[in-house]
């Protein structure tokens, strides 16, 4: 049997028998893998630790293609402590494992691995998880093959005079074309192609307005609701979540 050390994180993990688990891992270069970690539950055992969600690093296992892999070791890249330890970042580190989960269902681009590990480490980081969920999302629509046009006007293909953003008319809408659409700010319609275009990884710094996030975090709201199919409850315990917080 093969002994491969695949780098990924554990997106989710089911108990099988009284001490083990069953971990499903998001890769770099095999895609979704599941793998046991055998009496991974016992307190004395060396994978304990390293067999929960969000657990990023280098997986040691006898590997299986298309077949359940043993998890053997975990050297840890990053144990993302500070999402582990607040509710908030927590909820949103979970969303987006599961959103990238079927996203690499639907696309097979390398680079999805690469945005979700950008997108936890900024959050692990302390930048606001809602503003790079959203980015991550935007970016995810592109994969999914249902990109709002978002550099023109999405009825007429004007590049000016756009006023506002309609989920249900497929992104910009220009003055001329403009019925009775919400209206959203200047800022938000110039912030969200900046988040279409930004390098995650280089983030260093967020200065967004509240109303331009909640604008934007909206928009992309109903968006996915209308043209992606993916109903998550993982975010529908995020938008609970936003009322109260």
């Amino acid at each position: 049997m093969e002994i491969k050390k695949i780098e990924g994180i554990i997106i989710s993990e089911k108990d099988y028998s009284e001490t083990s688990k069953i971990l499903n891992i998001i890769t770099k270069d095999y895609g979704i893998i599941s793998a046991i970690a055998k009496g991974c539950k016992s307190l004395k055992s060396e994978l304990r630790s390293v067999s929960n969600k969000l657990t990023y690093g280098y997986f040691n296992l006898y590997y299986k293609v298309d077949k359940l892999s043993t998890l053997i070791s975990v050297d840890v890249i990053d144990n993302f402590r500070n999402i582990k330890t607040d509710i908030k970042r927590i909820s949103y580190a979970s969303y987006l494992l599961d959103i990238t989960e079927q996203v690499m269902k639907q696309s097979t681009r390398n680079d999805i691995y690469d945005l979700l590990i950008s997108s936890l480490i900024k959050i692990n980081e302390g930048y606001d998880p809602m503003v790079i969920t959203n980015i991550l999302e935007l970016k995810y629509l592109d994969y999914l093959g249902v990109m709002p046009i978002i550099d023109r006007c999405a009825i007429c293909g004007s590049n000016t005079s756009i006023i506002t953003l309609s989920s249900s008319k497929g992104g910009y809408i220009c003055s001329k074309c403009y019925t009775n659409e919400k209206r959203v700010s200047s800022k938000t319609i110039k912030m969200l192609r900046m988040f279409y275009y930004v390098d995650i990884s280089k983030i260093s710094k967020l200065d967004i307005s509240e109303e331009v996030k909640k604008e934007i975090n909206t928009f992309l709201d109903e968006y996915y609701d209308q043209y992606t199919g993916l109903y998550l409850k993982s975010k529908s315990f995020l938008k609970g979540l936003n009322k109260i917080c």
